[in-house]
């Protein structure tokens, strides 16, 4: 029962990682390098849904299963213009500079917005807590429990990796985000709008970064500014796991992560060491296979 019962809880949170760690991998994929501000796009994204859901359960009523559709839908295109922004302004123009000021400008992005966001006259630094969605209902397997904000995570999750796969690999738009992660300058010689490309990628990666935020604040006892650090910490250690760069490789290393920090949290004298066991991995993983599980290793030029 007890194994069932983390399986179920580990699933969940490994969802809300691979979501997160998509976009990691998609905007490393293609730009080779570590969007940092990625978690704190989540952070915003949950508040942006927690200062939407009143005004759609007005529209549409309480817990309306087309509000929250209608919900999930506004934070994501407010959190993928944010993310464009971010990409226009910050990391365009350093685009051609070397990898390190791009990796310094990303943090300095993330602590930006942390900081911004923490000032009362922003967000505030109290912890907020997050409105009801959905009706809670549980329903008994046996003798383990999944609740409905279970079978939530599990089903966006799904619908939205199935959805990325199909744009990836069968839209002449996901064609021309894999020529521009396999060589930017060929490319661009052939035509594709490297530019625009770019920029989609950073949208649909952070539209994917709210979903989680929203999925993750209806699990979390409350929200605020500092929110998305841990989960994004978590899910970039699971990118690298499965094999930053790797659309696969990052839903495999969450889904592990997250079974992993499940398991080890219901071991009595191991909860206390669930960011150890998470970053040990990341050592591992880059001491004894750096591409990660699926990932495969290149050579560069210097």
């Amino acid at each position: 029962m007890d194994f069932i019962q983390q399986a179920i809880n580990g699933l969940g949170l490994g969802a809300i990682y691979a979501l997160i760690a998509l976009g990691y991998t998609m905007v490393y994929g293609v730009l080779r390098f570590i969007n940092f501000a990625h978690s704190d796009v989540l952070m915003l994204g949950a508040f942006a849904a927690f200062y939407l859901a009143p005004r759609m359960q007005q529209v549409f009523g309480q817990q309306s299963v087309f509000g929250v559709i209608m919900l999930f839908i506004a934070v994501a295109l407010i959190c993928a213009l944010i993310g464009m922004t971010i990409e226009r302004f910050a990391y365009r123009p350093l685009r051609h500079r070397p990898k390190l000021a791009v990796l310094i400008t990303a943090i300095g992005v993330s602590l930006f917005i942390e900081f911004t966001c923490q000032n009362p006259h922003v967000f505030g630094a109290a912890t907020r807590p997050f409105p009801k969605l959905v009706a809670e209902t549980q329903f008994h397997l046996g003798n383990a429990i999944i609740g409905s904000t279970d079978i939530l995570v599990i089903v966006v999750t799904a619908v939205l990796l199935g959805a990325m796969w199909f744009i990836v690999q069968k839209t002449r738009i996901g064609t021309a985000m894999r020529a521009v992660s396999f060589n930017q300058q060929a490319a661009l010689l052939m035509g594709v709008p490297v530019n625009k490309i770019i920029s989609f990628t950073f949208g649909l990666g952070s539209s994917l970064a709210a979903i989680a935020g929203i999925l993750y604040s209806m699990k979390a006892p409350g929200i605020e500014p500092l929110m998305g650090v841990q989960p994004g910490l978590r899910a970039f250690v699971a990118a690298v796991l499965g094999g930053i760069g790797n659309l696969p490789g990052a839903v495999l290393g969450a889904v592990l992560l997250g079974l992993l920090e499940t398991f080890a949290g219901g071991v009595p004298g191991l909860s206390n060491y669930r960011d150890a066991i998470a970053f040990g991995i990341l050592i591992l993983i880059l001491l004894l296979k750096p591409a990660g599980l699926l990932g495969r290793a290149t050579i560069e030029k210097v």
